[in-house]
Order: structure tokens, then C-alpha cells, then sequence
């Protein structure tokens, strides 16, 4: 069974930093393509940004905002993926999920939400100013 599970989210003001965690189960961080999505109060799940990607190999991509801000990562032995947030502003507000996709996606797709076949439930993040 297949368990994603965000943890780290919470309130900072302008310019604060979080670092997001994604304890995966039935997974292995390390051979599946894993990203970072988040979704803004208001929009569809089918409106869910991709923010940061990682492939099995240890390529990334980032979304243009965050480039230079955030850093993906994973741990292969606690079997967990990061997002270490900084310099966050109040755009960034949004809940956070993780999901993964078994094996390679294209490194073009990466921050594409159709191709992921499993997501986490979320954590909030809330930058105030």
C-alpha cells in the first residue's frame, strides 16, 4: 500500500523559510520520479502547480518562481523527500503536496500533475507579509 506523508508546513512571514518533508511508504524515493506540487486557495486539483522535480537520477526541475528559493531532496535511507523553502513570499501561500510516479518521466513532465500516480494529502503553507 502506498502512503505519501507531508509534514513541515505551517505560518512565516515574508522571507521566512520551511523545509517540507514527504515520508514515503510502498514507495522508494530513489527509483521513483518524485515532485513537490501546491495548490492555491480557490483552484481545481487539476490547477496544481508543479514546484520542484526529481528524478531517479538526481535531475531537477524547477518551476521559474522558485528557481534559486527552493531545493529538492530526498534521503534514500528514511526513504523521505524534502523541499527546503526560503526566501518564501506570499504567492508561495498554497497547500503542498507530494506525489511519485514509478520510474523515469521525462524530465519535461516532471511538474506536470497528470502522468503522478500517487499524492500525499497536503500541508499548508502560509506566508503573510
Amino acid at each position: 500500500q502506498v502512503q505519501l506523508v507531508e509534514s513541515g508546513g505551517g505560518s512565516v512571514q515574508v522571507g521566512g523559510s520551511l523545509t517540507l518533508s514527504c515520508a514515503a511508504s510502498g514507495v522508494t524515493v530513489n527509483t521513483y520520479s518524485m515532485a513537490w506540487f501546491r495548490q492555491a486557495p480557490g483552484k481545481e486539483r487539476g490547477e496544481r502547480e508543479g514546484v520542484a522535480g526529481l528524478l531517479p537520477d538526481g535531475r531537477t526541475n524547477f518551476r521559474g518562481s522558485a528557481k534559486g528559493r527552493f531545493t529538492i531532496s530526498r534521503d534514500n535511507n528514511k526513504n523521505t523527500l524534502y523541499l527546503q523553502m526560503n526566501s518564501l513570499k506570499p504567492e508561495d501561500s498554497a497547500m503542498y503536496y507530494c506525489a511519485a510516479y514509478p520510474g523515469f518521466l521525462g524530465w519535461w513532465s516532471l511538474l506536470i500533475p497528470t502522468p503522478y500516480n500517487y499524492w500525499g494529502q497536503g500541508t499548508q503553507v502560509t506566508v503573510s507579509s
